[in-house]
Order: C-alpha cells, then structure tokens, then sequence
C-alpha cells in the first residue's frame, strides 16, 4: 500500500489552526508504507520506528499540490496522534465488464501516510498529491430500479419502525414497490393511534416510499399470528402488477434491488414458487427443517399466495400456537402445497455469529442481510452507501500491489506476511464466524452455506484489518473512512485510511439519500 523504508522519519510539521491537527509529513525519501504504519509506535517527537521487512518500491514522478479538507475529522472519534492517509477513485462504468469476485491492481492503494497530532487546521496543503485511482466496474445503473411487481410486508412496532426507516429508505426509495407494515403494540405498551400511524405513513411516502400502516386483522393476536397474516395482507391488498410477495424482518435489509429482481427473473410467479433461504448454521436447519427463514426474506410467487389466501383460515386453525412466523408458512405451504423450497444462498438469514469479517470479506454480493439492528460493527446503510456510485460493488473486492485487500464498504485487509504471494486462495471465505455443530452430524456447522472455506487467519501478524467507520456523500462524491485501532497496551497508533468514491462523469444518482 505504501512504499516501506528500513528507517521512518516524520519531519517538516506544517502548522494549521482551528481544529488542533499538526500534520507530519513522511520524508526521508520515500513515504511511508501502511504495513510499516500499522505496527509502529509514534513518539512524543513524532518519530517512528518500523517492525516490519522493508520493501523497496520504484521511484515514481511526484504527485501535483493539492488541498485536503479534513474538518469532517472533528465529528470523529479518533485518538491522536493518528496515522492519516486518503486516496481518490474514480469509478469507470465499462460495458461488458462483470462484477468480479476480486480484481487485482498493480498500483499501490495509498502511496503516502501522514501523522495527525492534536492541533491542528481543517486544510492540508500537499505538495506531492496522488493522481485519483481509476477502477473500471460493471455497467450497472445506479439509478432506482422499476420494482412495481413487488410488494413487501413486514409486522413491527412504531418504535422499531422509525429505526428502521432510514435503512428501509435506502433500497426501497422510488422503486415503486410496495411496503405494507402492521403495527404491532410492545409487551406493556400503548397501542399506536390512528393518527400517528397515518403521520408515519405519510411522511414515508414524502421520502419515496409507498408504505401502507395497518393495524393486526385481529385484535390481541400474537406477533407470529400477525407475521403470518402478512401473505393475505399483501394478496388482499395487490395490484394489477404484483408477482411476487415478500415476508420479512424490520431488519433485513436488500442491498441491491436491482440484483434481487434479477434474482427473481430467473422463476415465473404464475407458477408457485417458494423462495428463500434456510439458516447458514447447519443446527438450526436441523431444529426447523428446509424453510425459508424470515430475515432472509420469504418471497412467495403470486400462484402460492394465491393458494395461501384461499387456505389462510385452515392454516391459521392447524397451527401449532408455539410456531414461529417462517414457520406458520412453511407448515401451511407444505401441508397444502407440493411446493418445496427453492433455496436461494446469496440471501443471508445471518444466523451465524462471532467475527463475520468472512462472510463480508468474502467478494460474494448477498441478495440480504439480517441481525444489523443494535449491531454497530455492521451499519449497512454505511456499508452499502457507495453503490450510490459504483452499482452493484458493494463488497466487492479488489487486490492492490501484493498485500493490500479492500472489500468495499467493509474492510481494507493487509497481510503483511506475505499471505497474498503464497497464493492464499481468495475463491474460498475465511471462517472467521462461529460454528455451532450437531452431534453425529458431518456438516461441521456451516459448509451446506458458507462453503468453500479456509482456515481463519491470525490477526495482526498475518492480516492486518481497517473497519469502515464511517461514510457519507460529499460534494457528488461517497467518502469511506476505515480505521485499525490501535492497541492500548502499546504506544501503537490509530490509523486512518479514507477512500473518495467518484463518478468518472462527475454525476451523481439523484436519489442518494444520506442515511439519517
């Protein structure tokens, strides 16, 4: 990422004011190379000494002056001193060109670093700026997708509602699909008036979304009862349009409807499919069977919802009053249906826990997402914000120099021991969650969903992560902050690495939202 030097030496300080940040610049030739930054210990002089092999990089032509403006920092919780360094991209939509499971760049990602001591101004003044980073990609539109034939139904209370608004706003947004909500009164709660349900509804439906509040069919029915009811909901209330019927969780999330839809296009709603996908722990589908698990989302053709329409009464009379939402419709799909499950693994229930930097370093685009409500290491409407930009790159991958991973809107991945030229195989994820087997079972926890898989590697020795931090649009442009921590044990600073994501035409999708 960057070029390294046995030796390191921060020098010439430029003074700014206002904010408090003095900047170091790296010099002694060279700049400084991140895998050199990230175990180095900064100094009350502001030297730095490196732990890492040196790795000797060509002379390259000096980048032109530029500023930096780095005001933004102040609404960041950092601990200075910090590593520093920002690099722009511009985004090349080229025809024929097809998302990749990773792309390999020669270039290294971030040619220069700097030191960031409290102090300091909002403006860097740079003498030697490098040019922006073109990455071609696929010819994806990022404008919103006509999803007309699609209606969603989720049941939630008001509270949770309005949290999940601006994550609902992100794929929903000018898709003309439709959203119906029954609102649901929490355990010891007051029930939501009329009006304050018709006030949420219509400020939905000002921000883009045709959302519809209802109250439950029936009056003290439980939260399972009402989740099921949602498949005649959404057939009673259809439009001429409509093929396809989703259940789902008020968190799930869709990163692309865009790919969902072409998902979907591959089956013909006038016969009756049942798609979704079952846990990706191997225990759970032993306890539930071959369901589609709600947080995945349970996408019900128009033939099989119209087939539950006409039994709903006799399914909701058979049904065992302990079962689950997912399961009231597996249990009525299968006891009046020959439809089975078409199991879709690209939609992701997220019953796996523990480190999931493998499923999301994994270069696999999912269809959707579950368990991020409360999550805060997975904001997915920050995680997802660059397809504002670049389509359908969300968690894409792309190889830089011989060390450097980024997974897009996840992860900038360092192996500084060399991993990547000893051919580790990134076809396969890195089992980096946690298994939860099943006696006398051969899946050893989640091979029927994650495979193929490779054993986890060691962190900070062997691989080296930046977490995204934080994201948001600026000037037409998408900005990415990853940041690796410190250890607080050790003098070893923050380091802070941002991406500038550009249109190379300069245009901006008119429906990007900042996630509120």
């Amino acid at each position: 990422m960057f070029p390294r030097k046995s030796i390191v030496v921060f020098a010439c300080l430029v003074l700014l004011s206002a904010l408090g940040l003095t900047l170091h610049r790296i010099e002694q030739g060279k700049p400084g190379y991140l895998g050199d930054l990230v175990h180095s210990n900064v100094g009350n002089k502001g030297e730095q000494t490196s732990k890492q092999a040196i790795k000797q990089e060509p002379e390259k032509p000096p980048g032109e002056p530029c500023s930096k403006n780095i005001e933004w920092l102040a609404n960041v919780d950092l601990n200075y001193p910090i590593h520093y360094a920002e690099r722009d991209i511009v985004v090349r939509p080229t025809a024929n060109t097809k998302r990749k499971s990773l792309t390999n760049v020669s270039e290294i990602l971030f040619p220069q670093a700097r030191v960031l001591l409290p102090n300091s101004k909002l403006l860097l003044e740079l003498d030697d700026c490098p040019p922006p980073l073109v990455l071609e990609t696929s010819n994806t539109p990022t404008t919103p997708v006509d999803a007309s034939r699609m209606h969603f139904g989720i049941a939630t209370t008001m509270q949770r509602l309005e949290e999940s608004t601006p994550y609902i706003a992100r794929w929903l947004r000018d898709t003309r699909a439709k959203l119906f909500v029954v609102i649901i009164t929490p355990e010891e709660g007051v029930p939501p008036t009329s009006p304050e349900m018709a006030m949420k509804q219509a400020k939905m439906r000002r921000q883009g979304m045709d959302a519809t509040l209802l109250p439950p069919m029936k009056e003290g029915e439980s939260y399972t009862e009402t989740y099921f009811s949602l498949a005649k909901i959404m057939y009673t209330y259809r439009t001429e349009e409509a093929s396809w019927f989703v259940l789902m969780d008020d968190d799930t999330f869709f990163p692309s409807m865009r790919a969902l839809l072409a998902m979907l296009d591959k089956y013909d709603p006038a016969r009756e499919y049942w798609i979704g996908a079952v846990s990706e722990t191997w225990w759970s589908v032993a306890r539930y069977g071959m369901m589609a698990f709600g947080g995945a989302g349970i996408f019900l053709s128009r033939a099989l919802a119209a087939v539950i329409d006409e039994v709903y009464d006799v399914c909701t009379t058979e049904m065992h009053p302990a079962a689950g939402g997912d399961e009231r419709v597996m249990r009525c799909v299968y006891g009046h249906t020959e439809t089975k499950l078409t199991n879709e693994p690209n939609l992701h229930q997220m019953d796996i826990f523990g480190d999931l930097s493998g499923v999301y370093e994994s270069g696999r685009l999912p269809l959707s997402l579950h368990h991020w409500k409360g999550n805060a290491a997975y904001p997915v409407d920050l995680m997802s914000l660059v397809v504002d930009i670049c389509g359908e790159c969300f968690l894409q991958r792309w190889q830089f120099g011989d060390d450097t991973v980024l997974s897009n809107g996840y992860s900038i991945a360092v192996y500084p021991e060399g991993e990547l030229a000893n051919g580790l195989d990134f076809s396969k994820a890195e089992e980096t969650w946690d298994s939860r087997t099943v006696d006398e079972s051969v899946n050893p926890g989640t091979a029927h969903s994650m495979s193929p898989a490779r054993p986890r590697l060691d962190l900070d020795t062997q691989k080296i992560q930046y977490h995204l931090l934080e994201s948001a649009l600026v000037n037409g442009a998408v900005r990415q902050s990853y940041l690796h921590k410190g250890k607080e044990d050790t003098d070893e600073a923050d380091t802070l690495l941002v991406l500038y994501w550009r249109k190379e035409d300069g245009s901006v999708t008119q429906n990007s939202t900042q996630p509120a």
